[in-house]
C-alpha cells in the first residue's frame, strides 16, 4: 500500500507540474510581450544605424504593434460584454419563466374559485350537486334541462320553462336600454319634417348652418359629396390629414338634422362585433349594450336620417369588428338585413328583437373616420369597394353666412329625393360609353378592373351628385379617383409609370383636356411617390 502511495504522489506531483509549467510559461510569456524597458534597451541598441528609411519603418513597426494590442484588448472587453449580456439575457428569460409559471397558478386557481362560484349558483337554483359538477365542466344543458336553451349556455334565463315556440318564459329582462327605447316610442309624436326642401337646399342650408351656428366652414363640394355618398352606400369613409372637420362634419350634421349623431369611439382592442354591438353576460343575465345597438334599434321606430359615428375606425381592424355589417350592407334585398344578437327567445324581449335578431333599418348611416399613420391600420379593398371614401385634405377657409336653423328631414322625403335624382340625372350614354373604354384600357395595361359594384355604386353617386348642384364630369372624376385608380397603391408603380403617364394622356384625350382634374392629379402624386 505504501508503494502505491508512493507512486500515486509521484504521478499526481509530475501531472500537476505540467499544469504549474504551462502557467508559468504563460505568465512569463505575458511578461515579456509586455517588457517595454526590454523593448526600450533594444531600440537604443539598434537606432543609432539607422537611415532615414530605417527610422520610418521602424516608427510604422512600433504603429502596427501598438494597434494589434489594442485590436486584442478591444476584443477582449467586446466578448465579455457579449459574455454578460447573453447571461443577463439568461436570466431574463428564467425571470420570464418563473413570471408565466406564476401566472398559470394564478389562472388555476381563479378557474378553481369560477367553478366554485358557478357550483354555488346551481345550488342556488335548486340543482342537486352532481348537476353543479357537470355545469363546472360545461355541460350546462345537461344540467338545466329544459331550463337553459342556447349555445354554451348563452341567453339561458335563471328561472323559467320553454314554450311550444321554444320562447323562454321568464318575469326577468335582459334588454333594459332597448326596453327604454319600447316605453318611449309608445307615446312618440314624430317632428314636423320639411319635406319641401331639395337637394340643393339641404346643401346650401347646412352649410350656412355649420358656419353660422357651429363655425365649422365646409366647402359646397364637400357637403354635396356626402349626400351623394349617401346616396350610394350606408358605409362613408371620410379620410385626410388631422383637423380638417372629419369629425365635426358628421356631427354636426346630426345637430343640424335635430337628430345627435352616435358617436363610437374605436379603440386598439377590438377585435370582434361584441364591442360594437355587446354582448350576454351569463353571470347577470343582462345583455350589456351599446349605444350603437341601442341607436340601430331605436331606427327601427323613426323616419328620422341617423347617424352613427365610428371615429377613428381604423386604428383596430376593421375587418375585425365590422366584418357583419359589411356582409349585411352587401345583401342585395335590404329585408334580409338583420343580425343575430341572441341565440334564443324570452318573452320580455324587446318589441322588434325578432327571434334574437335586430332588423338593420334603411334609414341609418356608419360614418368613419380614418388617419393614415404609423398608428392605425391601412384599409383594405374589402372595405374600400363597400363605402364612399370622401377625402378631406384641406382645412375649411372662412366665410360669412346668415345665421340658418336647424331642420327636421324624414328619411322618406331625402331618399325619394335620391330616386329623383336618379330618375331625372343618369350618367349620359356618351360618359358610360368612355368609361367602359376606360375599363379595357386599363385592364389591358395595367391587369386592373373596375368590378359591377363600383360602376353601381358610380350609377348611384353621380346622379345625386348633379342633382345637388355639381357637374356629372366632377362626380365621374371622384369615382374614379378614391374607387378605382386607389387600387393602383397595390401594383408594382416602380415599373408602370410609363403607363400612369399614358393614362393621363389618354384621359384628357378621352374626357377632354383639364376635366378630370381629380384623377389626374392622384395619378402624378403616384409617379412622384414611386
Amino acid at each position: 500500500m505504501s508503494v502505491f502511495l508512493k507512486w500515486f504522489f509521484v504521478f499526481i506531483s509530475e501531472l500537476l507540474g505540467g499544469f504549474a509549467v504551462i502557467f508559468r510559461g504563460i505568465g512569463k510569456g505575458i511578461k515579456q510581450i509586455f517588457n517595454i524597458k526590454k523593448y526600450i534597451e533594444i531600440f537604443k541598441t539598434y537606432s543609432p544605424d539607422f537611415g532615414a528609411t530605417g527610422w520610418i519603418l521602424a516608427i510604422l513597426a512600433i504603429i502596427i504593434v501598438a494597434a494589434i494590442f489594442v485590436l486584442i484588448a478591444f476584443m477582449i472587453v467586446l466578448a465579455v460584454r457579449k459574455y454578460i449580456r447573453f447571461r443577463h439575457s439568461i436570466v431574463s428569460n428564467e425571470d420570464l419563466l418563473e413570471e408565466i409559471a406564476s401566472l398559470q397558478r394564478q389562472v388555476l386557481k381563479m378557474t378553481k374559485e369560477k367553478d366554485e362560484i358557478m357550483a354555488m349558483k346551481v345550488a342556488q337554483m335548486g340543482i342537486p350537486g352532481s348537476g353543479a359538477l357537470s355545469l363546472a365542466d360545461g355541460s350546462m344543458m345537461t344540467a338545466m334541462g329544459e331550463g337553459a336553451q342556447g349555445e354554451g349556455g348563452e341567453g339561458a334565463a335563471a328561472e323559467g320553462s320553454l314554450d311550444d315556440d321554444g320562447v323562454v318564459q321568464t318575469t326577468e329582462h335582459r334588454f333594459s336600454k332597448l326596453l327604454e327605447v319600447d316605453n318611449f316610442y309608445k307615446t312618440y309624436t314624430p317632428p314636423d319634417y320639411n319635406n319641401d326642401i331639395d337637394l340643393p337646399g339641404i346643401c346650401e342650408a347646412y352649410r350656412n348652418f355649420a358656419c353660422s351656428r357651429m363655425r365649422l366652414f365646409y366647402d359646397i363640394k364637400t357637403i354635396r359629396l356626402f349626400i351623394a355618398g349617401m346616396a350610394s352606400t350606408k358605409l362613408i369613409i371620410l379620410q385626410g390629414i388631422s383637423g380638417t372637420g372629419k369629425t365635426s362634419l358628421p356631427y354636426s350634421f346630426g345637430k343640424f338634422l335635430q337628430i345627435d349623431t352616435t358617436i363610437a369611439s374605436v379603440q386598439p382592442s377590438w377585435r370582434d362585433r361584441t364591442e360594437l354591438f355587446g354582448y350576454f353576460n351569463e353571470f347577470t343575465k343582462n345583455f350589456n349594450e351599446t349605444e350603437v345597438l341601442k341607436r340601430i334599434y331605436s331606427s327601427n321606430y323613426n323616419d328620422d336620417v341617423n347617424f352613427i359615428l365610428l371615429d377613428e375606425m381604423n386604428i383596430a381592424r376593421i375587418e375585425y369588428y365590422f366584418a357583419e355589417m359589411l356582409s349585411i350592407l352587401e345583401m342585395p334585398n335590404a329585408d334580409e338585413w338583420e343580425l343575430d344578437i341572441v341565440p334564443n327567445v324570452w318573452s320580455t324581449d324587446p318589441v322588434k328583437l325578432d327571434r334574437g335578431k335586430i332588423v338593420i333599418p334603411q334609414n341609418i348611416w356608419y360614418i368613419g373616420t380614418a388617419n393614415n399613420d404609423d398608428s392605425t391600420y391601412a384599409i383594405s379593398d374589402k372595405v374600400y369597394d363597400r363605402a364612399q371614401p370622401i377625402n378631406l385634405d384641406a382645412k375649411g377657409v372662412a366665410f360669412d353666412a346668415p345665421d340658418t336653423p336647424p331642420l327636421s328631414l324624414s328619411f322618406s322625403h331625402l331618399d325619394q329625393l335620391f330616386h329623383d335624382a336618379w330618375d331625372k340625372y343618369p350618367i349620359s350614354q356618351e360618359n358610360l360609353k368612355k368609361i367602359q373604354q376606360l375599363d379595357l384600357w386599363v385592364i389591358e395595361k395595367l391587369r386592373v378592373a373596375f368590378g359591377n359594384r363600383i360602376l353601381k355604386q358610380m350609377g348611384l353617386f353621380v346622379p345625386v351628385y348633379v342633382a345637388c348642384g355639381g357637374d356629372e364630369l366632377d362626380g365621374i372624376d371622384y369615382v374614379l379617383a378614391t374607387k378605382i385608380f386607389r387600387k393602383f397603391e397595390s401594383l408594382n408603380l416602380a415599373m408602370l409609370r410609363e403607363e400612369l403617364r399614358e393614362l393621363c394622356v389618354y384621359m384628357n384625350k378621352s374626357f377632354g383636356k383639364n376635366k378630370m382634374k381629380e384623377s389626374i392629379a392622384y395619378l402624378e402624386r403616384l409617379q412622384k411617390l414611386f
